[in-house]
């Protein structure tokens, strides 16, 4: 294992360019630096330094520019540890959970402006499909979490409508013998209310596109890949839709909520859900 100290010493020797620079900036005897990297050439079974008999003038060997690479490196890991380990630890963490395929653009504008007013807590924030969210959230890897659900779907702090509509070009749906889908995958709402819709009105369908995320999703049915059931503020400017002449249904509202615990809620949680707020209402009123 390499030691430490000595790639100290070799990095210090080769910035000074002389073991006996080197030696005064570090406070020892050049007998004791040369030592060192001599230490440190045995270890490694390599020349690393092209020495003059005075050691007024060092340079680094092809080998030795090489170590000395790894030693900046793992020096500064080290450095960054201690730093880490060393400063104080009371900051608290608030966990947040935000569905995948929700339109984080003025989210995160509010998030940073939270984190400004609560510079003593720690945001940590992931994102994922909304059944994953709750499932972490009931192990209590995530203190809040908003997602998109069925109306009513159990308890929450705050929930809004969330209202959708078809989306794609009404080419595709006339001319194809079943309805391309741009699909989210498994398990979210969207994706199962589409296939529910076609299913019960006897039309064929088939899977044309999958994508974790709604930016996906957008740019597959823009770019006439298939057609999608997103949330109205997600439609693109310009982006038909799709109604009961093209032969789908409206369909009902999907909803989104925040959950979490009731009990315990602190002025921060309390903040945070403010901003969800924020971010929920501006998005829905486009």
């Amino acid at each position: 294992m390499l030691d430490l100290e000595l790639l100290r010493t070799l990095v210090c020797v080769v910035d000074e360019g002389s073991f006996t620079r080197a030696a005064s900036r570090v406070h020892r005897t050049q007998s004791t630096v040369s030592q060192q990297v001599r230490k440190l050439e045995q270890a490694v079974g390599k020349t690393l330094l092209l020495r003059d008999r005075t050691g007024s003038n060092v340079s680094a060997t092809e080998d030795g520019e090489l170590m000395l690479a790894y030693a900046r490196r793992l020096l500064a890991i080290a450095d960054e540890a201690q730093q880490v380990l060393s400063a104080p630890r009371s900051a608290r963490v608030l966990r947040l959970g935000v569905p995948e395929d929700f339109d984080v653009a003025r989210l995160t504008v509010l998030l940073a402006k939270f984190s400004a007013r609560h510079p003593d807590l720690r945001l940590e924030t992931v994102s994922g499909m909304s059944a994953g969210l709750r499932e972490r959230l009931a192990a209590g890897a995530l203190d809040l979490a908003l997602v998109k659900r069925e109306p009513g779907d159990g308890p929450c702090l705050a929930a809004w409508p969330e209202a959708l509509v078809w989306v794609g070009e009404p080419r595709i749906v006339r001319e194809a013998a079943s309805v391309p889908l741009v699909l989210f995958p498994q398990g979210c709402i969207y994706r199962k209310r589409m296939i529910y819709a076609l299913e019960s009105a006897g039309r064929a369908w088939h899977a044309a596109y999958h994508s974790h995320s709604l930016a996906g999703v957008q740019a597959a049915v823009a770019a006439g890949l298939g057609v999608s059931l997103l949330p109205a503020y997600a439609r693109l400017p310009g982006q038909a839709v799709l109604g009961r002449k093209h032969g789908f249904e409206a369909a009902p509202a999907t909803e989104l909520a925040i959950v979490g615990e009731h009990r315990g809620l602190s002025m921060a949680h309390r903040d945070l859900i403010g901003a969800l707020e924020q971010a929920i209402g501006g998005s829905c009123a486009v």
